[in-house]
């Protein structure tokens, strides 16, 4: 241990004794062979995703203190370097809740590797989908449909088009559908994405990545939220079962520290109401998390034959409701 601190020594100095133990543990975790086999998959996964997080913390807390050194005036500079030890403590902690999160998804999935064996034959043509391929009930890859949702909490109106346009991602023939999220009180533009989704022949709807524009006065701010399948690692997942059974739980995406979204079935029988549609016990409600914000949590409902009708953040009360579904032809 006192070796471990020596060579943590520039790391912990700024720190409290308990943040500073809780990097301890991280590394004392990770002191072993990189390559050998681990006890299990998923709780090796969490362990790794907390010294990367430890690490990003640690070399944003050094950033900061770069910057604060080129202040000018010498008497604001060591406000500066108390609020880079701050912030750097906040994110430890909450490195630390990231971590437990994860944990608890292992509980939940188990401790194999996460790695899905994708086999373009066993996918569908897009083109066949809602023809000679059943559309799958609770996530209808139609193409020329839309779907227009509105949340009064948040004030912002979502439009979601599956498109008529296709993009091929690990030899897999993906729908485009393209989602546009603006103010519902002055149409600013506000976030720009096109999922790429594929059915498999079971009836399975995949997720193979997302590029996401996020805007912000009307001007594109960053991607953020962006991956793709065979890029960095990152591995699809379903984001709508065939059959979905009560107490499923799955990975929607996986993306180490990017896209980590998970869902789970709570009910086939739910009830909901929205202004374009209603469904009285023949919902299917899923909970759909994620371990990268540790406590947020939506429920969503969705309606046979139409799809998502509600979405629900227990914890604000906050509604994202569908008002309107309609088509539009190729353009």
């Amino acid at each position: 241990m006192l070796t471990m601190i020596s060579k943590l020594g520039p790391v912990c100095a700024p720190l409290t004794m308990a943040i500073c133990a809780t990097l301890l543990a991280s590394a004392a975790v990770a002191s072993g062979p990189a390559d050998a086999d681990p006890p299990g998959a998923c709780a090796a996964t969490s362990r790794a995703g907390r010294n990367a997080c430890a690490n990003e913390a640690t070399d944003d807390y050094w950033i900061d203190i770069g910057n604060c050194a080129n202040i000018a005036d010498a008497s604001e500079r060591p406000g500066c370097r108390q609020e880079a030890r701050t912030a750097q403590q906040e994110a430890l902690l909450e490195c630390g809740d990231v971590f437990a999160a994860r944990q608890d998804v292992c509980v939940a999935l188990g401790q194999d590797p996460y790695d899905p064996q994708i086999d373009p034959s066993q996918f569908a043509d897009p083109a066949d989908i809602g023809g000679t391929i059943a559309v799958n009930p609770y996530l209808p890859l139609k193409a020329g449909t839309r779907f227009e949702y509105v949340s009064k909490h948040s004030g912002e109106k979502v439009v979601v088009e599956v498109t008529y346009d296709t993009i091929e991602i690990a030899g897999v023939t993906c729908r485009i559908v393209h989602d546009v999220v603006t103010d519902l009180t002055t149409g600013e533009l506000i976030e720009d994405t096109d999922d790429y989704f594929a059915q498999d022949l079971q009836g399975n709807v995949w997720y193979f990545g997302e590029i996401a524009r996020n805007y912000e006065d009307g001007l594109l701010t960053d991607l953020d939220g962006s991956w793709r399948v065979g890029i960095d690692d990152a591995k699809p997942g379903i984001l709508m079962k065939a059959a979905p059974q009560v107490g499923d739980v799955y990975r929607q995406e996986f993306l180490l520290g990017d896209a980590e979204d998970l869902a789970e079935v709570i009910k086939l029988n739910g009830s909901a109401r929205s202004p374009y549609t209603s469904c009285a016990g023949n919902c299917l409600v899923t909970g759909e998390f994620t371990p990268l914000e540790p406590g947020g949590f939506e429920k969503k409902y969705y309606k046979p034959g139409v799809g998502k009708i509600l979405t629900l953040k227990p914890e604000t009360g906050e509604r994202e409701v569908l008002v309107k579904v309609s088509s539009f032809r190729k353009r």
